[in-house]
């Protein structure tokens, strides 16, 4: 066994390697849990339980009703499109029971961006949220997928919870448009039918597939990232035993705010907890502030996890500052950076350090954390999990020295198989077996690793190298700004100009106050040379600002043309 530096920084009861075969599949460790758990809860919706023996049920009548009514075969693409609500388990488990691999489809995509998805992957069947399928009916005739399966909010609460909500989401809020979908089924009946076969489970490895996670598309078109059950698995173990210190089996309460289908909620939330028999209450619309804060003052949570913009929101909230948080344990930022601001609020307002770390879609995800043990390094991405490896690297590949800035390179069995069907793209960011993350980053002594920022986002001034994270944490951290998004844009002066967009949470704030904050801990040509205020910054479905985004819309309101 090889000896990092990052070991001896551990916690004492993480052992430094984990046996990431000792099941043979995701639905392995799901049935031990089954068996191990079967009458507490695995997850809550709306005030509805589902216990673990009743996910283990329904799932495999889901999966009986894929094999048998539809015949589809191991392998098949099953893509799922819906919120946070029970119904997702249910069918996630029960397409993995059947041999098939999940497609996840964010609810909010675009029509096109879905048939973009649903033609890539060559899903088979669909299982969506009606709130959404009116998107689906405008591509139907340009997409392959032979079966639509289509569910209510309210359809796994039960019968009189499940009818109000569905009536109140149809007809109150008028959240469901119109559709028309020819030949698709509902999902309850589905289970009903299902519920009639015999059960056979398929015979699975670690080397088969188990989803289709597509990247963001921040680098142009949406890529499939292909992770097999032995990725996943991997990644299972990893972060349980980074958890171990502090987490008792069959005693904690989750809260989960992030996205299922997104790869962070999905591993972290819905999987890793299921192993230690965790009660996971799934967050449907977070960005209803009261009625989410509501749903966390009725439990003693022990574990939540969540990006910057999150915590931000919820720290900004006088309710939220007022609840009970003597039951927390663990609190994990990811998906963006954690700005040291936020994590030096929350570790004020409820007593838990907000531990960050970091992954990506197509390490499954997670490759670093900090220690949960109080030995956190706020601004770091902490060190690599057990059996994973991080490497800095020059633009040839070649490891830099300690200290030194350069690309992340990441080794270890969560690293995914490649991009569906892109041998090339796959070929792009493999060297070896080392995954090239495309950000840049700092490895200090100790083996903790500070992320500078996404390479292809750098802000070249005046020959200088401009990140744009240090300089939205030192806005950030200007009395009056609730949220920042900072962008280059051309200069004839200095190449490239540093312009930020900021959300206000006071009036008083002003571009001049911001900049002469920024003054006072950065450089000059760090500092924004222009600000503008906004209502809102764009956003993706976790809530990571979208700079990209922000600079499309920056160039067309400056009358810009796109390179």
């Amino acid at each position: 066994m090889t000896n990092f530096p990052w070991h001896k920084h551990y916690p004492a009861s993480v052992d430094q390697e984990v046996n990431y075969e000792a099941y043979s599949s995701i639905v392995d460790l799901f049935d031990e849990s089954v068996k191990k758990f079967g009458g507490s809860v695995a997850f809550e919706c709306m005030g509805k339980t589902m216990t673990f023996a009743e996910l283990d049920a329904l799932s495999i009548q889901f999966a009986n009703y894929l094999t048998h009514v539809l015949k589809l075969e191991k392998g098949s693409r099953v893509a799922i499109q819906m919120p946070n609500i029970l119904q997702y388990p249910v069918a996630m488990f029960g397409a993995l029971r059947a041999g098939m691999v999940v497609v996840n489809t964010n609810p909010l995509y675009t029509p096109s961006e879905m048939k973009h998805q649903f033609n890539d992957s060559g899903a088979d069947v669909i299982v969506i949220v009606e709130n959404f399928a009116s998107n689906l009916e405008k591509i139907r005739s340009e997409i392959q997928v032979k079966h639509i399966i289509t569910t209510e909010l309210g359809d796994l609460l039960g019968v009189l919870k499940g009818f109000i909500v569905n009536v109140v989401v149809k007809h109150l809020k008028k959240m469901v448009p119109a559709f028309s979908l020819p030949g698709s089924v509902s999902f309850k009946s589905t289970l009903s039918k299902g519920a009639s076969f015999s059960f056979k489970p398929a015979k699975m490895s670690l080397s088969d597939p188990a989803f289709l996670q597509y990247t963001g598309g921040t680098t142009g078109v949406s890529k499939g990232a292909e992770l097999t059950h032995g990725n996943i698995v991997a990644n299972m173990q990893q972060i349980s035993a980074w958890m171990k210190p502090k987490l008792k089996e069959s005693e904690e309460i989750v809260i989960t705010a992030l996205p299922l289908y997104h790869i962070f909620a999905l591993t972290v939330n819905c999987l890793a907890m299921l192993k230690i028999g965790a009660h996971n209450v799934l967050i449907t619309n977070p960005r209803d502030m009261k009625a989410f804060i509501g749903d966390l003052a009725k439990k003693k949570f022990t574990v939540m996890t969540g990006v910057n913009t999150l915590f931000n929101g919820l720290l900004n909230q006088e309710a939220f500052k007022a609840l009970d948080f003597s039951a927390l344990k663990i609190a994990v930022g990811g998906g963006m950076a954690v700005q040291k601001v936020t994590a030096e609020k929350w570790k004020a307002v409820t007593g838990v350090p907000l531990a960050e770390g970091y992954g990506l879609t197509e390490t499954s995800p997670v490759a670093s954390c900090n220690p949960i043990d109080g030995t956190e390094r706020i601004g770091t991405i902490g060190v690599p999990l057990p059996n994973t490896e991080i490497m800095i690297a020059d633009d040839a590949g070649i490891p830099l020295p300690i200290g030194e800035r350069g690309e992340i390179y990441i080794k270890g069995p969560q690293v995914m198989k490649g991009y569906w069907n892109r041998p090339e793209e796959t070929a792009n960011v493999m060297q070896g077996d080392w995954f090239k993350s495309g950000d840049i980053g700092v490895m200090d002594e100790d083996g903790f690793v500070k992320i500078v920022d996404r390479k292809k986002e750098m802000i070249l001034v005046s020959g200088f190298n401009v990140y744009p994270n240090e300089v939205e944490d030192a806005v950030a951290s200007c009395p009056g700004v609730l949220e920042v998004g900072v962008i280059g844009m051309p200069d004839p002066k200095s190449t490239e100009k540093v312009v930020a967009y900021v959300v206000k949470k006071e009036d008083a704030v002003s571009a001049e106050k911001i900049i002469q904050h920024c003054k006072n801990s950065l450089t000059n040509y760090k500092v924004p040379k222009e600000v503008y205020f906004t209502d809102e910054l764009p956003k993706s479905n976790v809530g990571k600002i979208l700079r990209r985004k922000i600079k499309e819309a920056h160039m067309e309101k400056m009358g810009i043309k796109p390179e």
